[in-house]
């Protein structure tokens, strides 16, 4: 018996859970039950993170969570509870099955039966932004090498536990070649440890038009969070539909398994909605925990049931479909089909102990860091570059000098060019001086000197190089 922390949450959310959970006790899963609250009610109750710490000790004792889509109320100041679950266990895999049921729900890619795996913790979905002038906003795009193995190591493990023969990695490291190129890096060293997967790099922009396209091209897909996310649901939504499509969330003690669709609230309380995602999400939760015969006998029930036509209005075709049937009625169906298999579509068998283990992280050896220069970005509304220049010149010192000022990552000074949009961000390199050591009191000195000029630095990025290679990156047309 294996103890599961559950949340309903908010709109179709307690419907397609009931549905789910019936069908899992019918299929004879070894489950207890400890329900939470989490989601509006507990926003709209004063708590901004949505959760409150009963609910987060539940989730923490027993390390599996089974969640209900959620509603995050509009207006400022509350924060995403699905990022906000996955960064504070560190569930840093999030697993995304999307396999066609054609022609039983249609599709275009009747042969697409793929997997990606995203990311789940770092890139832009640190949250960390602030706005620098009246017209220029950032926001941090962090990836650390521990995050890049974690994640390429589970999609290689995954592709070997489960039989597949490739995994496919998207980056866009023609262009971020500091935070993209590193995941691309990592997924090449990793590579090289499974020799019997074959292994390919495409930049996000082509492999996501290759996906939508022929999906069917691909099996294992990893990425970083934000291509992941995006191209999950694209990959969700041309297999059939979003709302046929579960979600692990696997961390190295906790895990999270959900539908990957929203709270729907348009159409909740009207027994209307689909509970397959969820019951996916089910399925991948039963196997995470070792209970593989009864996610195989579900999965094989749910299939049977798509198969003979038994479909929520989402997928109903008129002419094709035999039976449109509500939330509860589609349960009972998947639950009459208990110990069937499909016939025409491909029936599912899962080893046992399918559980993935990835080893810790072991940090390297560190590399000899060595400071080279400072990038300073100012506020300068309403200059030329060449005159910006001439004012930052006078801050050269025995150690630094100003080399390049850009704007929005574009050179423009020196030799830039008058056809270049400037905003009122800039950013200002100074580098050593030949033969010359940086030390941090040189780069506090030339601050100090901005400052007495009035000049308005809003923010600094150290420039190092890690054993003689450089860890930053050149300006557009340096």
């Amino acid at each position: 018996m294996k103890k599961i922390t559950v949340a309903k949450g908010d709109g179709i959310g307690p419907e397609i859970m009931d549905a789910t959970l019936k069908i899992m006790m019918a299929a004879g899963a070894q489950l207890e039950i400890e329900e939470i609250k989490i989601g509006e009610k507990v926003y709209l109750a004063g708590n901004s993170s949505g959760i409150d710490q009963q609910a987060w000790q539940s989730i923490r004792n027993n390390k599996i969570l089974l969640k209900a889509p959620i509603t995050t109320p509009q207006g400022g100041g509350y924060k995403s509870l699905n990022v906000s679950i996955r960064k504070t266990l560190g569930l840093y895999a999030n697993v995304r099955p999307c396999k066609s049921m054609f022609p039983y729900v249609s599709t275009k890619h009747p042969e697409m039966d793929l997997v990606i795996i995203r990311e789940n913790e770092e890139d832009l979905y640190g949250g960390i932004e602030h706005q620098q002038t009246d017209e220029v906003v950032q926001c941090l795009k962090l990836i650390s090498r521990p995050g890049c193995e974690q994640i390429i190591r589970y999609a290689f493990e995954y592709a070997k536990q489960y039989g597949r023969k490739k995994v496919t990695c998207f980056t866009k490291d023609n262009i971020m070649k500091q935070t993209d190129g590193l995941f691309h890096r990592v997924f090449n060293e990793i590579a090289q440890e499974y020799a019997d997967i074959e292994n390919q790099h495409l930049i996000v922009d082509i492999g996501a038009a290759k996906l939508a396209n022929s999906p069917e091209l691909f099996d294992v897909v990893v990425m970083p969070n934000l291509y992941g996310d995006i191209l999950s649901d694209v990959a969700a939504e041309i297999a059939g539909s979003v709302g046929l499509a579960g979600s692990a969330n696997i961390g190295a003690t906790c895990a999270m398994f959900e539908a990957i669709h929203g709270s729907a609230p348009d159409i909740a309380g009207k027994n209307i909605a689909n509970p397959s995602g969820l019951i996916q999400g089910a399925i991948l939760m039963l196997n995470h925990i070792g209970q593989n015969e009864v996610a195989e006998k579900i999965q094989n029930a749910w299939l049977a049931t798509i198969e003979e036509g038994i479909h929520t209005f989402d997928i109903y075709k008129a002419g094709f479909s035999t039976q449109k049937t509500g939330t509860a009625e589609f349960a009972n169906a998947v639950i009459e089909r208990l110990g069937k298999k499909p016939k025409l579509l491909p029936s599912v068998s899962y080893a046992k102990g399918i559980t993935l283990k990835i080893p810790p992280y072991q940090r390297k050896l560190p590399a000899q860091k060595i400071l080279v220069g400072i990038d300073a970005f100012v506020d300068f509304p309403d200059i030329e570059p060449n005159d910006l220049a001439i004012r930052l010149q006078k801050l050269n010192s025995a150690a630094l000098e100003l080399i390049m000022i850009t704007n929005r990552g574009t050179k423009v000074w020196p030799n830039g060019f008058d056809e270049t949009f400037c905003t009122d961000h800039w950013r200002c390199r100074f580098y050593a001086k030949a033969s010359q050591s940086v030390q941090k009191s040189d780069i506090l000195q030339l601050l100090q000197a901005a400052a007495e000029q009035g000049i308005d630095f809003i923010k600094m990025e150290n420039l190092y190089t890690f054993n003689g290679i450089r860890g930053f990156s050149l300006g557009q047309g340096e």
